[in-house]
């Protein structure tokens, strides 16, 4: 059987065939850095199953010979059951629940790591003798590291990773190593010397433990140190660092905190101006807030004090996998025939504005659509942070400056239309709307650039049309309210409304088509709409998209492009 219209502007190379609806799985729990141990993060260390005591530095007198010093300086050779939760940090003292066993000639340390009673105490004036090279590492370090330690003290590990990390930049040659462009070999000549530290200082870590302060040095020098794990989690959508010790991060739409520290806030301005630096922008106290962008097009914003009260912010919204059109109707954002119709009105070259809140989706469904423009078309993007993917042949981006530290060079978004209408494009994508640039995009739909696209941030569509005439007083017109609203209601023809709703999923909750002017009002009409009708005892919301049982007046457009669309289509259910 032969392709209908509808699967091949879909882009299906067979015809479908309707699946069943497959429950969403349910979630993965917490991830590898929520835990320790495997142990989740509301249960305490000190509630640890017995198979904690044999794993290296945890186990009391660590399984297999714990070291401490007693005041004398005598070494003391401590067993202790595996159901003991050791302390070995660098003063050398072995903490445990186990009692120890003394041994023939060595002095009798109790389990506590204090001396028995009846022993000559330690004068307070006598030096405790130092450890020995490589020290021993214990839960409160760990749990330090994984933000669990007292705010302002370093753990052993943390020592150690400053220590080699220091010895790394004396010894390696920064200059040769970027020149490597393999990122696999820059990672391997790190390892390696890493591992000769190791060695050398004689660290007794575990082999999880050796591994985890590798990897850590590695972030360190070639990442973006604590937070380079989360970039490896592709539910996480944002991350968000509210000073050294407090992240969270958002999964499916819900925030929660997740163990990742800092060691101070010089630390965490390390890897901001990391971040920054790889783009040409900078982070100081005469410039304290910056946007910038990481490789993968994930949008980074940065505050440092004296304008952050509590240390340095930093915001990461990530760019994710790229949702095809079709993901979106499995993800329940949208349904199969509002998919087809706003693919007919892509290709049909109808000019449209997606509005919404802050991370409803405004981006990813701008890219979805995008799927639907024909590869002949020439596409002018433009974005004050590259994030839009688009598969055509024929795109040119560009992308907004800052003013450099002089206050000079910047790049406006206006500029950039301005320019793009002397580049011959057939569209013109502007990737958010937010200032005076709004009057030249809508002059441009207006003069031969039917089909461009555009977000905005607005809460309805008509609040998204009020915007469009706020933004258009930033360009400085003297226009009267009705010339520009005649300019609006002419240039725009859909505004499609996403919102992100209380239990973290995103809708298309309004299509609604911009028809002409009346007295001194817009008119629109809305097309489809989703409603709500409730929250389920599982906390997601009830609802259902359903037509409003108005046919739009751009139907007979689309008829001309080829495309018919079915009066079922808009029949109320």
């Amino acid at each position: 059987m032969g392709l209908s219209l509808r699967d091949r502007l879909l882009g299906r190379s067979t015809p479908r065939v309707p699946t069943p609806v497959v429950p969403p799985a349910p979630s993965a729990g917490p991830s590898a850095y929520d835990t320790i141990d495997g142990l989740p993060p509301d249960v305490p260390l000190a509630d640890a199953p017995p198979r904690m005591g044999a794993n290296g530095a945890h186990g009391a007198g660590l399984h297999g010979g714990h070291r401490a010093y007693d005041a004398g300086g005598a070494a003391a050779n401590g067993y202790g059951h595996h159901d003991g939760i050791g302390n070995g940090i660098g003063n050398g003292i072995g903490n445990g629940n186990g009692a120890r066993r003394p041994q023939p000639g060595l002095a009798d340390v109790s389990s506590t790591g204090m001396r028995p009673a009846g022993a000559p105490a330690r004068s307070m004036a006598t030096p405790r003798p130092a450890s020995r090279a490589g020290t021993s590492v214990n839960t409160a370090a760990l749990s330090a590291l994984t933000g669990r330690g007292e705010q302002g003290v370093l753990s052993a590990v943390e020592q150690l990773k400053v220590e080699l990390h220091r010895k790394l930049i004396d010894r390696l040659d920064l200059a040769a190593l970027e020149r490597i462009t393999d990122e696999g070999v820059l990672i391997q000549q790190i390892r390696q010397a890493v591992l000769e530290f190791l060695r050398a200082e004689q660290a007794p870590l575990s082999s999880q433990e050796r591994d985890d302060v590798i990897e850590q040095i590695v972030y360190e020098i070639t990442g973006l140190g604590p937070i380079e794990p989360l970039f490896r989690d592709p539910t996480i959508s944002d991350i968000l660092v509210n000073g050294p010790r407090d992240c969270y991060v958002e999964r499916r739409g819900k925030l929660s905190r997740v163990n990742i520290v800092f060691r101070d806030n010089a630390h965490l301005l390390t890897v901001i101006d990391r971040i920054v630096s790889r783009v040409g922008r900078r982070v100081d106290e005469s410039s304290p807030m910056v946007d910038a962008r990481l490789p993968d097009g994930s949008r980074v914003n940065a505050i440092i004090p004296p304008l952050a009260l509590d240390g340095p912010i930093l915001s990461i919204r990530r760019f994710g996998a790229e949702i095809t059109a079709q993901q979106l109707v499995e993800k329940g954002t949208l349904t199969e025939e509002m998919l087809f119709l706003l693919a007919g009105c892509v290709h049909a070259r109808l000019n449209i504005v997606i509005a919404g809140g802050t991370g409803s989706g405004k981006t990813t469904l701008l890219n979805a659509l995008t799927s639907f423009i024909p590869n002949s078309e020439r596409v002018v993007t433009i974005e004050d942070a590259a994030e839009l993917r688009l598969q055509q042949e024929h795109v040119v981006r560009l992308e907004t400056r800052p003013p450099n530290s002089e206050g000079r060079g910047e790049v406006l978004a206006r500029d950039l239309v301005k320019n793009a209408l002397r580049m011959r494009p057939d569209r013109i994508i502007l990737g958010e709307c937010r200032g005076a640039e709004a009057l030249d995009m809508l002059q441009a739909m207006n003069t031969g650039h039917e089909g461009s696209l555009t977000t905005i941030h607005a809460n309805t569509p008509r609040d998204a049309l009020s915007r469009l005439e706020t933004m258009m007083l930033f360009a400085g017109t003297t226009l009267p309210n009705r010339a520009m609203r005649e300019q609006i209601s002419s240039a725009v023809d859909l505004v499609i409304q996403v919102s992100r709703l209380a239990d973290g999923s995103r809708r298309v909750t309004s299509i609604t088509e911009v028809t002409v002017m009346e007295g001194e009002v817009i008119t629109s009409q809305e097309v489809y709409r989703f409603r709500r009708r409730g929250v389920a005892p599982d906390g997601s919301v009830v609802g259902e998209f359903e037509p409003t049982g108005v046919r739009p007046g751009f139907v007979e457009r689309l008829r001309v492009a080829g495309i018919d669309l079915p009066l079922s289509m808009f029949t109320p259910r």
